[in-house]
């Protein structure tokens, strides 16, 4: 006989009680700090309404699909144990069974209240997830656009189709979990039985049984009519669209609508058979094998038939429908439609005369490549070793005094990983160094001195912009041009840390504000604006010492009742936590409007239910050269709606955001009303100085470019042929040929447009080949988006050279040849420019030097503009400014003689001439070596016009033409 078990006595159950109700508090700690934490930021951003309707829908979805599923798998559980039958036959089985049933069955109550918690608490938290679809579910709208199949608005498979498959799917797992869990409670309590004498089913588990499987069947009905409308969404591999094509439309339609009242029938023989005449299994398995049999047959022989026989043999005719529709879809959904194409005669491949004279494109010639200048911002603008630019800087426009110039523009922020600023222990890096300081900005076509940019703004005191130069009337910055009221950075994209900032009134400010200020010694400040949270209680710095696991917050003297924490500083994160249905561009941009420096971000609403439009990759369809160093990379997610409709601002200083409306999107509608109807702001209360810095978003224009690779083709018949189908050149900067080319922002008037305009220009090329084939750019005008492409006729294809071609043009006269082997890996490409001017193409290429004090494999050396590439047709110009490589290209259209790779060998060649070139050569790199590690700058420049003088000595003695003369000053 067993022994029973000790009693625990009531102080130990006590114990136990409080042990257990500790561990799941502090299992449910961090869940519970993320919310209380959340709910502070969310109200000090002023969008406490997005983070309740969040929260609230969360917790709603996450109790009603949880009790929904637990208590139909719980009912079914209750009632195949209260349909048990009382009296069972004598078997080794359920003998066997007897076990079982006697732990079971003395707390049935609680063993079914376990396994339906379960199930309901995994439910729950499927459920909560679908918070998104849910919210567009109740306040989607309509689109105003009906697809080509069915005539239903397109606003019912964005908003409602995606939750009625979610539903649907719930209704499966739950019918399914049930009948498993009932026949489970069957078997073991003798309702079925293997072995024994009798029936082997009673009537009540066969009724029960039996109308779970109807159920199932019956929800399998429901699931054609949805696959019916899902149609619209599939693949059609046999023409690689998307959308319903001619077998889906003329045999799998009407096969899942045979198949619908199949099931229907399946449902109700099984019913009625089962039960009331035949009351056995016999009828319901073989109406579900014919079930089955009609899948597979009516389902999937019978369109097989039709695609083998019918449409592979005359594919073109048979899909033109449907290829049109993908067409027409793909340009709605993604904007393409706003596309205008103008035809460019390019067949000129002599530099025309009007190089010279002309005002819109070559003034304007961009020399300044944002992604390579960010370490000359960084080690002339820097001023302290803590300090920083990014890897990549951004291109704007100002109008200062009456010009609008594109300039490169960067903000001062901290680099908290840098080896030469402090010390970087909690109190300097949360509450002393909390803020980059200063908008630093450039014109994009100019540079002085030794090929640096010429600032106009950003300055920090009186620095000169090379340091160690005597400021001359070349040299000398001007005052700031783009002031800003408020230079104080405390929001910016290299803020991923955050700052504990106030101080009591009357205490000396602790934070590093800026060095010298012009008073000869560093500045500190108290933040005073109204970003960041409250830590002044004991119970706030709790709280967030839990979050950041920072025992500084209960034990470091900074705290007061004035201290706020600032996080999330960074403003695509700022921006995508309080818009979590906003994908948010992979580049924002700093500008000043108003006085105040602003984050300039763009917002788009996507969806991937868009019926007959074709789904792209979005990371694909965005990633080129500058994805991943400096520019964000997009997640994996196929779409085939995109639309840029909010247009973000984050302020640097109080992380302010605002979010704008622009355009019409149903989408970006349905989540305002969700959220209030306030989130965004209508599009008419955007500030006109704000507006004035839109510019046409990159990520969108990636994708864009990619899809009008293949949908510039608007007829079936040619997009079935791919005769004219396009690619997005190779960078030719890098030497992995799947790197994409970056599409670039100029400020230029294109072929076709009636002023200068500022915009974003990709080059495309034929599929296979290195030939231009069009230009595409994108714009805003009269503050609409607009995207024009500049096709180069047919005939005229095989004699335009692409970026491909023009580099290798342009690096392959031997003078150029010889001066990048004197560069060496100090060389560095900027963005190569296809401008189409004069009939012809003129391709602009900056090539940087990586030199500086300390030599150049130090960790201060910076990238300075030494040469400017040039090609038109066959003509290359390897010149210092933009002035010279245009002489030099006129002047060789004039001569008729364009610069072509000279023979490896040349009968003049002055061989003692030779020698003394090289020679001079050599003693210049020896003296520009010195004056690097000397710091000693005028040296330096000295040792640069030597070197020039030394390879044109070369050059002549080979019998090349002599490269320009240089000048001090490598700009427009």
């Amino acid at each position: 006989m067993r022994s029973p078990m000790p009693r625990v006595s009531r102080r130990g159950r006590l114990f136990l009680v409080g042990a257990v109700t500790l561990a799941v508090l502090l299992l449910l700690a961090g869940g519970l700090v993320d919310i209380l934490t959340d709910r502070l930021w969310f109200k000090e951003v002023h969008y406490s309404r997005v983070y309740s309707t969040m929260l609230w829908t969360r917790i709603g979805l996450f109790f009603v699909f949880g009790a929904l599923m637990a208590g139909i798998v719980g009912g079914n559980l209750y009632l195949a144990y209260r349909l048990r039958p009382l009296l069972r036959p004598r078997s080794a089985e359920q003998h066997a069974l007897d076990r079982y049933r006697m732990i079971f069955q003395p707390r049935i109550g609680l063993w079914i209240g376990v396994i339906t918690g379960f199930i309901g608490l995994f439910a729950g938290l499927s459920g909560q997830g679908q918070w998104q679809r849910w919210l567009l579910f109740r306040n989607g709208g309509s689109f105003g656009v009906k697809d080509a199949q069915f005539g239903v608005d397109v606003g019912w498979y964005i908003f409602r189709f995606p939750f009625w498959r979610y539903l649907l799917g719930v209704g499966f797992t739950t019918i399914f979990l049930s009948l498993f869990a009932a026949l489970a409670v069957h078997y073991l309590f003798g309702g079925i039985r293997l072995q024994g004498e009798g029936d082997r089913m009673t009537t009540a588990a066969r009724v029960h049984l039996s109308t779970l499987v109807a159920l199932f069947v019956g929800l399998k009905a429901i699931a054609y009519i949805l696959d019916r409308r899902a149609l619209v969404l599939s693949h059609n591999s046999n023409i690689n669209l998307w959308g319903a094509g001619f077998t889906d439309v003329n045999a799998l339609l009407p096969a899942k609508q045979i198949l619908m009242w199949i099931s229907v029938i399946v449902a109700v023989a099984i019913l009625v058979f089962s039960n009331a005449w035949v009351r056995n299994l016999v009828w319901p398995g073989m109406a579900l094998g014919l079930l089955v049999v009609a899948a597979i047959a009516v389902g999937g022989i019978y369109p097989w038939a039709v695609q083998t026989f019918q449409v592979n043999p005359n594919t073109r005719d048979k899909e033109a429908t449907y290829i049109q529709r993908s067409i027409d879809a793909t340009r709605q959904a993604f904007g393409l439609n706003i596309a205008t194409t103008t035809q460019y005669p390019s067949a000129n491949q002599t530099p025309p005369p009007t190089l010279a004279t002309d005002t819109d494109t070559v003034p304007n010639i961009r020399l300044l490549d944002p992604a390579v200048v960010a370490d000359t911002f960084t080690q002339l603008q820097q001023v302290r070793g803590f300090y920083d630019f990014g890897k990549k800087l951004d291109i704007d426009r100002y109008t200062i005094n009456g010009k609008t110039q594109d300039y490169v523009v960067g903000i001062r922020e901290l680099d908290y990983n840098s080896a030469q600023g402090q010390t970087w222990n909690w109190q300097n890096t949360h509450t002393i160094y909390t803020h980059g300081y200063g908008f630093v900005a450039a014109p994009a076509n100019k540079t002085v001195c030794l090929g640096v940019p010429y600032f106009v703004s950003g300055f920090l005191g009186a620095e000169s912009p090379v340091e160690g130069v005597s400021p001359n009337e070349s040299c000398q910055s001007p005052a700031d041009q783009i002031p800003a009221g408020e230079s104080r950075i405390y929001y910016g994209e290299g803020m991923g840390s955050y700052a504990v900032v106030g101080r009591d009134a009357g205490q000396s400010p602790v934070e590093f504000d800026r060095p010298g200020g012009g008073k000869g010694g560093d500045e500190y400040v108290t933040y005073n604006g109204n970003g960041g949270i409250s830590v002044g209680s004991y119970w706030r710095r709790l709280l967030y010492a839990y979050k950041y696991k920072e025992p500084n917050f209960l034990i470091s003297s900074v705290f007061n009742q004035n201290s706020k924490v600032l996080y999330v500083r960074d403003p695509r994160e700022r921006v995508e936590k309080i818009a979590p249905w906003l994908t948010v561009d992979g580049d924002p941009y700093p500008a000043v409007v108003n006085g105040r420096i602003t984050w300039v971000l763009d917002g788009y609403t996507t969806a991937s239910t868009y019926p007959y439009s074709t789904q792209v990759d979005l990371r694909s369809a965005t990633s080129d050269a500058q994805v991943g160093e400096g520019v964000a990379t997009q997640a994996e997610e196929n779409i085939n709606y995109l639309n840029n409709s909010v247009k973000a601002t984050v302020d640097a200083y109080d992380g302010t955001v605002k979010l704008y409306a622009f355009g019409q999107d149903p989408i970006r509608d349905a989540w305002n009303k969700a959220f209030g109807g306030d989130v965004v702001q209508p599009e008419s209360d955007t500030p006109p100085e704000l507006a004035a810095h839109f510019r046409y978003p990159e990520d969108q224009f990636k994708v864009q470019r990619e899809l009008l690779a293949r949908f510039h083709v608007t007829d079936s018949a040619g997009f079935y042929s791919k005769q004219d189908f396009w690619q997005v050149p190779p960078d030719p900067t890098q030497s992995n040929p799947d790197v994409k080319q970056p599409p670039y922002y100029l400020l230029t008037q294109m072929p076709g447009q009636a002023s200068t305009t500022f915009q974003l220009v990709t080059a495309m090329t034929p599929v296979n080949r290195q030939n231009l084939q069009a230009l595409i750019s994108g714009s805003y005008l009269n503050g609409k988006p607009a995207l024009q492409i500049l096709e180069v006729p047919n005939d005229q294809q095989q004699t335009v050279n692409g970026p491909q071609l023009a580099q290798q043009k342009m690096v392959a006269p031997a003078d150029v040849k010889s001066q990048l082997t004197l560069f060496g890996s100090s060389a560095a490409f900027g963005n190569l420019l296809s401008l189409p001017i004069g009939g012809g193409m003129l391709y602009v290429e900056p090539l940087y030097i990586q030199s500086g004090a300390g030599g150049q494999t130090a960790t201060n050396t910076y990238p300075q503009l030494k040469k400017i590439l040039m090609a038109y047709g066959d003509y290359v110009s390897f010149a210092d400014t933009v002035d010279q490589g245009i002489a030099d290209l006129l002047n060789q259209a004039k001569t008729g003689q364009p610069a072509v790779t000279p023979p490896a060998t040349n009968p003049g060649t002055n061989n003692d001439a030779l020698s003394a070139a090289v020679g001079k050569i050599n003693k210049a790199l020896q003296d520009l070596q010195k004056a690097q590690t000397a710091g000693d700058f005028a040296a330096y420049g000295n040792a640069l016009k030597e070197l020039q003088a030394a390879v044109d000595e070369y050059n002549k003695a080979k019998g090349a033409t002599p490269a320009p003369t240089p000048t001090a000053s490598p700009g427009g």
